[in-house]
């Protein structure tokens, strides 16, 4: 910092409290401190702890605690969506909305220069009385803001229906990208849903769009500079692009199973499977993808969540599958070190449900990329890698949203023939 006579920030964060949010707030706050900024990150003390090993910058990256206040409904012990079923993520947000007093003492107490956050759409009302300049930090690529915002649209902030959502809005930088009908009706769903309180969670992006000094994206001009450009020309603000924010190779070693079993195929050739943490395939859907991978002929590695009603790996798995797939396949239902094992010479392709996180990781790795979007920015952000950027191809699905074995077994065979222009 001293080599440009920049004077080093005090940035507060306070993201929403869900793991990827969170670490995708911490992520950007390393980055931050190793330009010498100081961040003061506020959490919950339980988060907090389990926080601290991503912290890798301790002196400049302080965590500040905030006790969620009582809730109806929402257990004493409940900090983050981790600690709730999906329908009970909204309490989380009401808990939070209830800390507005305790967030306006910390913003007069910490004087901060920037308070960086996301769904609470209050933060630029309180910043402005401190003279603190707010920052909307969207953890989505900046082609679902272009795409699903009201305001581009010309539409009221509850007025996006199924029709509106199928097409891209007047002027979109790559009008062959589109949800299909059961994409946009969950995205329809989910827009009007109330997301606390008596306020949606687009009401709430479009108020916080709004009412913020700069908006903030983790991408770059390099991938979505047309994007960029269309969503400064609807909003007038501007827009800070922090990179992908991919965090560096942790120096921990790969887990000894997974890298015993790794070592044993040649370079390139291992298919590794991951959906995230949050999403749960149903049975015949997972014996589906499954069955795709142990079709391609290739060694697999999956990393999936086991279908609710099962509960081991086995009862979830075809008949006789194990036996067929011998040492070829990998299944894992629980957490594994991604970075690392996309970064090992064995696997030469990824197959993802395209979150913004994984497919940041993804474009960083030396693999080939099958995309298997589930929910949400997942759909668009799929569409703009597959089809304005070339670089994976889309699982095709079924109406309503089903794979088969054999669509999962043509896509990765598409990116994996010897040389495929993808990836």
């Amino acid at each position: 910092m001293s080599e440009n006579n920049h004077k080093p920030l005090h940035i507060a964060m306070f993201p929403w409290f869900a793991f990827g949010h969170i670490t995708s707030f911490l992520h950007l706050a390393n980055k931050l401190a190793e330009q010498g900024h100081r961040i003061s990150f506020i959490l919950p003390p339980k988060t907090q702890a389990q926080m601290l090993s991503h912290n890798h910058h301790p002196r400049l990256i302080s965590f500040i605690p905030i006790t969620l206040p009582p809730v109806d409904g929402l257990p004493t012990w409940a900090e983050t969506t981790a600690d709730v079923p999906a329908s009970s993520r909204p309490l989380i947000m009401t808990a939070m909305d209830r800390t507005q007093d305790d967030i306006e003492s910390l913003i007069s107490s910490l004087c901060p220069d920037f308070i960086f956050f996301d769904f609470t759409e209050w933060i630029p009302g309180l910043a402005r009385k401190y003279r603190v300049k707010s920052v909307f930090y969207a953890t989505v690529y900046v082609v679902t803001v272009a795409y699903l915002t009201p305001q581009v649209r010309n539409l009221p902030v509850n007025g996006l229906m199924v029709e509106h959502l199928a097409g891209p809005p007047p002027g979109f930088p790559c009008p062959s990208i589109g949800l299909r009908a059961h994409e946009a009706q969950y995205l329809a769903n989910a827009s009007g849903s109330k997301f606390g309180g008596e306020i949606s969670l687009l009401e709430r992006a479009a108020i916080a769009f709004r009412e913020c000094d700069a908006m903030g994206i983790k991408s770059c001009r390099e991938m979505e500079g047309s994007y960029c450009d269309y969503v400064i020309e609807h909003y007038g603000k501007p827009l800070l692009l922090a990179g992908p924010v991919v965090p560096k190779l942790p120096d921990s070693k790969l887990d000894e199973q997974i890298e015993v079993w790794l070592k044993s195929f040649s370079k390139g050739s291992v298919v590794y499977c991951a959906l995230g943490s949050e999403c749960f395939l149903k049975k015949d859907q997972f014996q589906e993808l499954v069955l795709g991978l142990e079709l391609t002929g290739m060694p697999f590695l999956a990393a999936l969540k086991l279908p609710l009603d099962c509960p081991t790996v086995e009862s979830a798995l075809p008949d006789s599958f194990e036996e067929r797939t011998n040492r070829r396949g990998f299944i894992h239902a629980g957490w594994v070190q991604q970075q690392l094992i996309l970064n090992h010479p064995s696997v030469g392709c990824f197959v993802t449900h395209c979150g913004a996180g994984s497919l940041s990781e993804g474009l960083v790795s030396h693999c080939q990329l099958v995309m298997l979007p589930q929910a949400g920015d997942q759909f668009l952000n799929a569409r703009m890698m597959s089809q304005d950027l070339k670089v994976g191809v889309e699982i095709e699905k079924k109406e309503g949203g089903l794979i088969t074995r054999e669509t999962v077994q043509h896509a990765i065979l598409t990116v994996m023939e010897e040389g495929s222009e993808m990836g």
